[in-house]
């Protein structure tokens, strides 16, 4: 037996429209508006200059406008900046877009990699924390131009501190390799390289956990997830290799490998942010 599927609830727009100086101008809107395939129903305030489109989710924005247009007057849209953490890649950009694009309201979306910024053209009806939520929704983090300077307590911290502090604690971990070179046989014991591993994996690393979360939860995957899931793989062994061979020797671990892979990324990741700094200095 088929069973109907629920009605599908109309979506509601608003409408800034320009030009309108009388009831006919407002009449014309009307008509050209409920002309449209999926327009249920059109409310146009002349006192406001707003008009309440009621529509299937299948129209979008773009025709509400071109209708709007056509009957010669024009809807306001206003260009929105918003700055993007989190894309490494043209694919990246490529789910940003297609997210803003999904927004009700977004005309036009542009997204530079290089500068990680998003320009939006939007009707004025759409707010910021609207778009932040698509862009949220997509996995990655958005946050407003003006908010994006430096926080009073970076202000007087190198953007490199965190590559300084994981190199610190890493190489303690790396130099019984380096050791080997030249015939010594040294290694920490195994509650020394726990503790200098840990606040690589959890605090310096923190950044990774959130952003992989973040592309679980939009069903994609991301750079960020994978050093997630191999460094915690290779923290987790030697945790837990740590813990069962304890009072009985000390087990091969790996705390160098998870520390060096996030030691390395971070380092990778502040040469990246230095050269997009660098390139749209010269924009």
């Amino acid at each position: 037996m088929n069973i109907p599927l629920a009605p599908t609830a109309p979506l509601e727009f608003k409408l800034p429209i320009e030009g309108m100086t009388c009831a006919s101008c407002v009449s014309r809107v009307e008509k050209a508006l409920q002309a449209l395939p999926g327009v249920e129903s059109t409310s146009v305030n002349l006192a406001t200059e707003e008009a309440t489109v009621k529509a299937s989710a299948g129209v979008d924005t773009s025709a509400l406008a071109d209708a709007v247009r056509k009957a010669g007057y024009d809807v306001r849209a206003k260009p929105i900046e918003v700055a993007i953490e989190g894309m490494t890649c043209a694919s990246c950009v490529g789910r940003v877009e297609e997210a803003l694009l999904a927004v009700p309201g977004v005309s036009t979306a542009t997204v530079n990699l290089a500068t990680e910024k998003a320009i939006v053209t939007a009707l004025a009806g759409v707010s910021f924390a609207t778009l932040a939520a698509a862009i949220d929704k997509a996995g990655y983090v958005a946050k407003p131009v003006e908010a994006t300077s430096m926080a009073p307590a970076e202000k007087w911290l190198p953007q490199w501190w965190p590559v300084l502090v994981g190199t610190l604690l890493t190489l303690p971990l790396l130099l019984p390799m380096l050791l080997q070179l030249f015939g010594i046989n040294w290694m920490p014991r195994g509650w020394v390289q726990l503790a200098l591993a840990t606040p690589v994996q959890f605090w310096l690393g923190a950044r990774f956990y959130r952003a992989g979360w973040k592309a679980i939860k939009a069903g994609t995957g991301n750079m960020d997830l994978l050093v997630a899931l191999g460094t915690s793989a290779a923290y987790g062994l030697s945790a837990y290799l740590l813990w069962k061979h304890a009072g009985r020797g000390m087990p091969h671990l790996y705390f160098e490998a998870s520390a060096a892979v996030i030691t390395l990324v971070l380092l990778g990741k502040w040469l990246e942010s230095r050269a997009k700094r660098q390139t749209a200095d010269a924009i």
